[in-house]
């Protein structure tokens, strides 16, 4: 290939068509047959790679939200199934199996009597979700945006932390995570895009100054994983934690974020999240995204993961709509390019033994996959980059 801003461009465009074309004709009808139980309308947790069967994995509280967004996504893309009604009976079994009376979602006891601890992350993906049926599902609107402000104000109410953010659980337990705020980071600007409430906006700003402020190293400009109760980074080996995925996704969002309030700070940061990422977290052998570095950034986890490799084409395609120059433009192309590639080996169903529509999810640093069943919580990743490809390439932004 020419290294000219026109065949990059032409390359992208036939990269978003056959990942919308494996979305729509292998990968939704698989998920919404084989990954859906026929008795409740519950999504499954995973399916089996090799016969797409599902497994007996018991589904998680943050799987249900993911699919649910990831089926009306699909249809905004031009599924032609039964999306709606897909995601109206989910919603369903979703919170009869995982909402308690306080509006949180909360695993399901294994045991009688069990205890049922609260995850932020899940709190976040179902105020995700609240907002995706908000916009899909007009009829359902006012009542997604009452349980999503049920919820936040829950949140508010029990869990917030006096410097800023979300505590993890009440009592409070350590560490605190930068993940699920960025869900919830997230969801405050889905959010926004469907409702005058002005909470959301007031969400997102919070989380946006918790990031620039404690997140994000002010030295480095990397961002830290696991904190301590006053939002410095934990004192033993998971305060060094930082993962080139999550460099990705928070300048995806950053500069989401950063454009809507004008803020160059945050565009700054940024760019300096998506060139840590590029130039540390990729693989130069197997050319994908590792799991984790540490703060110094040598390689930690050198296994790639499926859902790193979405974020690095967000990010790619982000970065690529605020370029500068024609140089940084097309530099950015190239790699959101080198993401697609990697993202197409996951994906792969020539691969034999791989059933259409399923994907691997981990490759280990040998090169070669992990056999293991394609977990659904990948989905809402895969989806939420093809979508983001298909508007990118539609504004002409890349």
């Amino acid at each position: 290939m020419r290294d000219t801003g026109g065949d990059l461009h032409t390359a992208l465009t036939a990269a978003r068509d056959r990942l919308r074309h494996w979305l729509l004709r292998e990968s939704l009808p698989l998920w919404t047959s084989a990954g859906v139980d026929p008795a409740t309308g519950g999504f499954r947790e995973s399916l089996d790679r090799r016969t797409g069967a599902p497994t007996a994995a018991p589904t998680r509280p943050r799987v249900p939200p993911r699919q649910i967004y990831a089926v009306l996504t699909g249809a905004a893309l031009g599924w032609q199934g039964p999306a709606e009604a897909l995601a109206l009976r989910a919603l369903a079994d979703y919170h009869r199996r995982f909402r308690v009376a306080d509006g949180t979602l909360r695993p399901e006891p294994v045991v009688a009597g069990g205890v049922r601890p609260c995850d932020l992350y899940d709190q976040a993906f179902a105020l995700f979700a609240y907002a995706a049926l908000a916009e899909a599902v007009p009829a359902k609107r006012p009542a997604m945006e009452a349980e999503a402000a049920h919820l936040l104000a829950t949140l508010r109410e029990r869990l917030r932390h006096p410097a800023g953010g979300f505590q993890e659980d009440a009592p409070p337990r350590l560490p605190l995570r930068a993940n699920p705020h960025m869900h919830l980071f997230e969801a405050a600007l889905a959010w926004e895009a469907v409702t005058e409430d002005a909470a959301w906006p007031a969400l997102a700003d919070e989380i946006a100054g918790l990031a620039l402020a404690r997140f994000i190293d002010a030295e480095t400009g990397a961002l830290r994983e696991f904190f301590a109760a006053d939002w410095t980074p934990m004192p033993d080996e998971t305060g060094r934690i930082v993962e080139p995925g999550h460099q990705f996704e928070w300048a995806w969002l950053l500069r989401r974020w950063g454009l809507k309030r004008d803020r160059q700070d945050a565009l700054a940061a940024a760019r300096r999240l998506f060139a840590i990422g590029c130039a540390h977290g990729i693989c130069p052998q197997r050319k994908m995204a590792v799991l984790s570095l540490t703060d110094d950034f040598a390689v930690l986890d050198p296994v790639a993961r499926l859902w790193s490799q979405t974020e690095w084409l967000k990010a790619s395609l982000a970065m690529g709509e605020i370029a500068e120059t024609a140089a940084e433009r097309a530099a950015c192309r190239r790699q959101a390019l080198d993401a697609v590639a990697a993202l197409e080996r996951f994906l792969d169903t020539e691969t034999p033994g791989t059933f259409a529509g399923a994907w691997h999810d981990r490759l280990g640093p040998d090169g070669t996959f992990v056999d293991e069943p394609a977990p659904a919580s990948s989905f809402y990743h895969i989806v939420c980059a093809i979508s983001e490809l298909d508007a990118v390439l539609a504004r002409g932004g890349v």
